[in-house]
């Protein structure tokens, strides 16, 4: 630590930062634009400045831009000096000569960066009388908008988009005070995480689009913490909800996991909680003709009731989508021997294993935070930007942290962005992808190797050999492979801190062997690494640990008589299984009930269906890829918008039909109670009691606020329906109030922050005031409990080594890719994902294009055994021979490692293949 001197007052702080970032981590205000926490400094804006003195007896001073001035020890400086005020006051008012002052109609009005600046620095007059320099705003897609006029030109969107991550469609254009940041032209911007511009931006140039054709002022907007649905890495935001309507969603800080940024999935793929036809009411189809009967709570309830009371057995099928207490009252409805985990048996058996691997290997799973401090990758079988995007982003910067590396080693402070990105230049730290086709990682990979999924499992034992000798040797290696796993093997043993990811995207469990081996051999050589896997599902790995069948052996036990009631919760089983196979064990069930907060195809068949709480309305825990237990919140009670709606958390209407079931009176449940049930019935959840603080937790005495101190027209919100307000909704299931009244401060460390407001701090930059240091942990500790390490044992490798892969004679292997955008059930249904996802394609090989013909965009008919889909070719040069790909979600019935055919589409007639001979049914 080091002491330095601030205005007189000694602090002690840490001496490898600069003073800008020591000062706010003091919690002292200093205005800046172009430093970021998480990009370092450029001193590009100039609005920095402090007077620093040379010793205790210099009173003329210096003035300095604060975060390019190294923190020494008993430094001393001055921010209230006056020619340092006057300087700033001075930068601000040149910055926003060319700014059009348009606060009253900017959407980034009420959380603008700028906004927080100028009156910090006290500039309140505008003095330019000549004419503005102008732009043309360009269209940018579906996420950003674009108001170019707005710039102060700090260039942080380019520093975040091209250099942190790896964006290569946005850049600066022009000279001196001429600079356009955009597109070369109009379209769609490129990078999976461009949604990040609307908070990395202090002004408002880059807004988010989603919002703006309903838009609301972050003062009038409530919120609650939550955790992202669209994955598993549960990464923390804040909805904010308006009318009842979820009407955009920041980035939550936490230390551990997404700190800074989001992906594009997870800030705008949250349209699905605001569709029209979602279920509000519960409704009964009985068993005859097709009308729908609306009904009431209580009815619903007394129907369901009796209908499960008359089944001889009742089968119930959880989802990993859901929370763990959803799951958990199921399988107390059911009981624990006729519970589904709703998850099919080889993506079970792959998430059960990855839990075994988690424990056993030798190796913990770090933290994303950790995951950027790791000195060599390796990553078999996963495309992270698409399946796990911000964990993609983590990878990307442990790659680029070689520059930090040498920077270090020559004596340049590692928050020397400019410094150290053009001493780095094209270093990076070792990072290997394995994988059927090109990555997103790519461009800063050591190496990548398109192969077949078996192939790619290979060359993960082949790695893992290379390591321990004593793992199971690949035999049968040509002597290519073997060279670059050697090399691959030598890279992660020379490293401090090696990293092994993998995950289940393609089915494969080959491949998960091969990672869990590359990770015991590293823990046997007593290696500080770390393993990641990559689960498909927000909750997979909390219903894996809540324990299950799988979805094949509910719909068997139905379809063979053994049941004759289901009980499906959260989960559009068509999306899991091909459609034959559904219906005919749904139609075996006497008494369906479906709870959802979709119209699902699934819930178009219940007899009885109940309107479940999204993650906007409801409270629950979901676990992690990481196995962090980690607490989502009610954002907004849906009944005080629309009183005509009867949803509720599916925990709540499962333990009430459980009720009824047992003719016990007295149905009330509170979220504490239902957790606490969770934890003492499975001892692998035991912790995720101390997951978030209980109900009856105060900060002097009162609840903590949903909405800001200034949020406006409650009284009015419900006019339309009833003048008389009505009482706020109230919550007895959280430590938080729907209203304003409560507390939303930041001098009392809390875990759960809903929004981050602090004096003068209306901007995301506001989390610095509830961090230990700026770029830190939250002061309270990061929300979260850890629920899977490694356990002390004996590590046993993996032994089944798959054969090479070899294509068949007019048949290829059928792979199924992760995609962000659409591949994910509940945001495909967002409109603006919808209009993001790339065209349905099936890809070919470019040798394989070559030899049967194949052009881009020529439909072709593929042929399965469950099912023939015609579909555009694309042709890919850097997919596997003998392979051929689909993204996820253009066909539940399709599973990677399926043999196909490909027929030509404009030859309906006939049965002939690629190779044009004739064919029957497709070969298994």
């Amino acid at each position: 630590m080091t002491t330095i001197h601030v205005d007189g007052q000694s602090y002690q702080v840490v001496g490898a930062d600069n003073l800008l970032h020591a000062c706010l981590s003091l919690g002292l205000d200093v205005p800046y634009f172009c430093w970021h926490p998480a990009m370092g400094s450029v001193g590009a804006c100039r609005q920095c400045a402090v007077k620093q003195y040379r010793d205790a007896d210099d009173t003329q001073g210096t003035l300095v831009m604060s975060c390019m001035a190294p923190v020494t020890d008993n430094a001393r400086i001055a921010i209230s000096d006056e020619e340092a005020v006057t300087f700033r006051q001075s930068v601000i008012e040149w910055l926003m000569i060319n700014h059009p002052h348009d606060c009253p109609v900017c959407e980034e009005g009420g959380h603008c960066h700028l906004q927080d600046m100028t009156v910090m620095t006290g500039h309140d007059r505008r003095r330019y009388r000549f004419h503005k320099r102008t732009h043309r705003n360009q269209d940018l897609g579906p996420f950003v908008a674009h108001e170019m006029n707005r710039c102060i030109t700090c260039y942080r969107c380019v520093r975040f988009y091209n250099d942190y991550a790896g964006g290569q469609d946005l850049g600066a254009f022009g000279a001196n005070d001429n600079v356009y940041f955009g597109r070369y032209k109009d379209g769609t911007l490129e990078s999976e995480f461009a949604g990040n511009l609307t908070e990395v931006c202090p002004t408002g140039v880059f807004t988010d689009q989603t919002h703006s054709e309903r838009y609301t002022r972050k003062w009038d907007l409530q919120f609650a913490p939550s955790i992202c649905h669209q994955c598993a890495v549960g990464c923390n935001i804040s909805p904010g909800e308006r009318y009842g309507d979820i009407r955009r969603i920041e980035n939550r800080y936490h230390g551990e996991v997404n700190r800074y940024f989001l992906c594009d999935r997870g800030r705008f793929g949250y349209g699905y909680v605001n569709r029209e036809d979602r279920p509000r009411q519960p409704e009964w189809h009985g068993h005859s003709g097709d009308e729908r009967l609306t009904l009431e709570v209580d009815a619903a309830l007394d129907r369901g009731s009796d209908a499960l009371r008359d089944a001889y057995r009742i089968i119930g099928i959880g989802s990993p989508r859901a929370s763990l207490e959803s799951n958990h009252a199921l399988k107390l409805l059911v009981g624990a021997n006729n519970f589904a985990t709703g998850m099919t048996a080889a993506e079970q058996a792959c998430v059960s294993y990855m839990v075994t691997l988690n424990r056993t290997c030798g190796l913990p799973t770090p933290t994303l935070r950790e995951v950027e401090s790791h000195d060599a990758v390796l990553v078999l079988g996963e495309d992270l930007i698409q399946s796990a995007a911000r964990l993609g982003l983590a990878v990307r910067q442990a790659a680029l942290g070689k520059r930090e590396e040498l920077a270090v080693e020559r004596g340049i402070p590692v928050w020397n962005a400019e410094a150290v990105k053009t001493l780095g230049q094209d270093h990076y730290h070792p990072l290997y992808t394995a994988y059927p086709i090109a990555t997103g990682l790519d461009a800063v990979a050591t190496g990548h190797w398109s192969l077949a999924p078996s192939d790619i499992a290979r060359l993960g034992f082949a790695i893992a050999h290379a390591i321990d000798p004593s793992a199971p040797a690949v035999t049968d290696l040509d002597a290519t492979m073997q060279a670059d796993a050697t090399r691959i093997a030598v890279s992660l043993m020379q490293a401090r801190r090696p990293l092994v990811v993998s995950g289940g995207s393609l089915g494969s469990m080959a491949i998960l062997e091969a990672a869990g081996n590359v990770a015991r051999a590293l823990a046997r050589r007593a290696h500080a690494g770390g393993l990641v896997l990559v689960r498909r599902e927000v909750n997979s790995t909390g219903v894996d640990l809540l324990g299950g069948e799988t979805l094949e052996w509910a719909l068997a036990e139905v379809r063979e008589h053994r049941a004759d009631a289901v009980v499906v919760l959260e989960n559009d089983l068509y999306q899991r299984l091909p459609p034959e196979l559904v219906d005919t064990a749904l139609h075996h069930a006497r008494t369906l009930v479906v709870l959802d907060h979709q119209r699902t195809p699934t819930l178009a068949r219940a007899h009885l269906s109940l309107p479940a709480a999204s993650f906007a309305e409801g409270d629950g825990t979901l676990v992690s890829l990481e196995g962090r237990a980690q607490r989502f919140f009610q954002v907004f009670d849906p009944r005080y918008i629309r009183p005509e709606t009867r949803i509720h958390e599916s925990w709540r209407w499962l333990h009430a039909l459980r009720a009824g079931l047992r003719r016990e009176s007295g149905s009330e449940i509170t979220l504490d109670a239902i957790t606490l049930s969770c934890a003492q019935h499975n001892p692998a959840l035991a912790k995720i009691v101390d997951v978030a603080e209980p109900a009856d937790f105060r900060v002097s005495g009162v609840k903590l606020a949903r909405e800001p101190h200034r949020y406006s027209g409650r009284t009015s919100m419900r006019a339309n329906l009833n003048v008389s307000e009505p009482r706020t909704p109230q919550d007895v299931d959280t430590a938080f109030a729907f209203s304003m009244e409560g507390y939303n401060g930041f001098e009392r460390p809390r875990r759960d922050v809903a929004f981050a407001w602090a004096p003068g701090w209306n901007s995301p930059q506001a989390w610095n005031k509830f961090t230990d240091e700026v770029g830190g942990h939250l002061r309270a500790g990061d929300p979260g409990v850890r629920l899977l390490s490694p356990q002390p044992g004996a590590y046993r490798y993996g032994n089944a080594v798959p054969s090479v892969y070899t294509a068949k004679d007019n048949h290829w292997q059928l792979v199924v890719l992760p995609r962000l955008f659409g591949g994910e059930e509940t945001s495909a249904r967002a409109a603006p994902i919808i209009e993001r996802s790339a065209p349905v394609v099936i890809s070919v090989p470019a040798s394989d294009a070559d030899r049967f013909g194949f052009r881009d965009g020529e439909p072709v008919t593929l042929v399965t055994d469950v099912g023939d889909w015609v579909l555009p070719v694309q042709v890919s040069p850097t997919l596997a021979s003998g392979l051929v790909a689909v993204a996820m979600g253009v066909a539940p019935a399709l599973t990677s490692g399926q043999w196909v055919r490909l027929r030509r589409s404009d030859s309906p007639g006939t049965a002939s293949d690629a190779a044009g001979q004739p064919s029957g049914g497709a070969s298994s």
